[in-house]
């Protein structure tokens, strides 16, 4: 697979790095910023927050914390925005309200705990599962009804029968898939999903085919979202005998990214599917980078 360079992506975050010991805003919004003409409305404030303090799937929440307006109005649209508001958009449009809603409902509990400083052994200090019940039992009010993040992901996105969305969802952590640095929107959303699910399974970080020791490892999300990727992805494979139906899911969402050598090697069907260890660090930008 093409994978990025290593090499590159380090100085590109040494500079980020350098800006911030200069004193200078690592995340800056674009001059003379102005949201895309056919962004919904709804989503312009949130477009705007996440272009200011988010690069490269990390999040300066420093910054976010100290000038809240944008969020906080972000989050009172959600709140008053009715669930027949929401039934009146067509599938791409209410899933881009659901994927956003998400997103910056971590945002916010992060920026509610930050710095976080937990103590649990099972987690990194400045995870965001050291937030009691950030996923579990917080929850939050869009379209008409009050949710938890897991009730999202696992109700609200799951009944749009598109394994996509769960690698758009930034979960706050460096393993989460890429938070995008603009809101997803409905007219562009399949091709946002599409540029997003290439990122994902070119990076070394999410998926790696690895002919040396005989192992394709990818993103746990895959396995924890296992039934969804069977049900879209698993007739998209090649014709590999014996193999589970998550290992011919897996296979038929790289497939369309593969380079021949990774090809011949998966068709030899000879290799181990193995997940590699989910990274519950916070993604912030000044610490994040894995």
């Amino acid at each position: 697979m093409r994978r990025r360079n290593p090499l590159v992506a380090g100085v590109v975050a040494g500079l980020v790095i350098g800006l911030l010991a200069a004193g200078e805003m690592p995340a800056r919004a674009r001059q003379n910023y102005s949201p895309p003409p056919d962004l919904e409305a709804i989503h312009v404030p949130y477009d705007t927050l996440i272009d200011t303090n988010v690069r490269d799937g990390l999040v300066y929440y420093r910054a976010l914390q100290q000038d809240r307006s944008r969020l906080n109005r972000y989050l009172a649209m959600l709140a008053a925005t009715s669930a027949d508001e929401v039934q009146k958009w067509n599938k791409l449009g209410q899933m881009a309200f659901w994927i956003n809603a998400y997103n910056a409902f971590v945002l916010d509990t992060v920026v509610r705990h930050y710095p976080i400083r937990g103590t649990s052994k099972q987690y990194p200090a400045n995870s965001i599962r050291q937030i009691p019940g950030a996923f579990e039992t917080l929850k939050h009010i869009a379209g008409g009804r009050n949710l938890t993040l897991d009730q999202i992901e696992t109700t609200v996105l799951s009944s749009y029968n598109d394994p996509r969305v769960y690698i758009a969802l930034g979960r706050g952590a460096v393993s989460s898939g890429r938070l995008r640095s603009e809101a997803y929107s409905g007219p562009h959303l399949e091709q946002q999903l599409a540029q997003l699910t290439q990122q994902f399974v070119t990076s070394p970080h999410y998926v790696r085919v690895d002919q040396l020791n005989g192992k394709v490892s990818v993103s746990p999300i895959l396995s924890w979202r296992g039934p969804a990727f069977i049900a879209a992805y698993s007739d998209k494979s090649f014709d590999l005998p014996k193999r589970t139906p998550i290992e011919m899911a897996v296979v038929g969402f790289v497939r369309p990214n593969l380079v021949a050598p990774e090809e011949e090697f998966i068709k030899k069907n000879a290799w181990q599917l193995d997940y590699l260890d989910f990274d519950w660090r916070l993604n912030y930008l000044t610490g994040g980078k894995p």
